[in-house]
């Protein structure tokens, strides 16, 4: 993963923009740069899980793994694609956690690489999917 598609402190857009309550998610490379930490949290939330992800390289696949974990005890791994400007993740097979429904997360990078727009879905089979929630990264630094 080019270093340039690493963002470092983001945040869940801009008070005039957003819908939903602030957020703030940072990125850092770890471990010699083998993989990018994702943390997350939302302050305003109490309810809100707060979030560490670590991004690798699938070395079976042809992109990369996320594993998250999360304050609830909740443990995934991810597929995660990025193509251009698209960034994509992908939960569609049973991990740590059963497979109780399908989740995917399709974000797409602003021109200047500043903001990720995007959305997270759910589906109960795979084939039928449902809007769950809009997501906004904006860069801070």
């Amino acid at each position: 993963m080019p270093a340039a598609q690493a963002r470092r402190g983001l945040t869940d857009g801009a008070p005039s923009e957003r819908n939903g309550p602030a957020a703030r998610t940072v990125f850092e490379w770890i471990l010699n740069g083998q993989f990018l930490l994702q943390r997350a949290e939302i302050p305003d939330v109490p309810t809100a899980p707060d979030v560490h992800a670590i991004i690798g390289v699938d070395r079976d696949g042809p992109g990369y793994l996320q594993h998250y974990f999360d304050s609830r005890g909740v443990a995934r791994v991810y597929a995660m694609t990025l193509d251009g400007d698209v960034w994509r993740l992908v939960r569609s097979v049973e991990d740590f956690s059963p497979l109780n429904f399908w989740q995917r997360f399709t974000g797409t990078f602003s021109e200047d690489g500043g903001v990720i727009r995007g959305a997270w879905e759910t589906s109960p089979d795979g084939s039928s999917w449902e809007h769950d929630f809009d997501l906004t990264y904006t860069r801070l630094a």
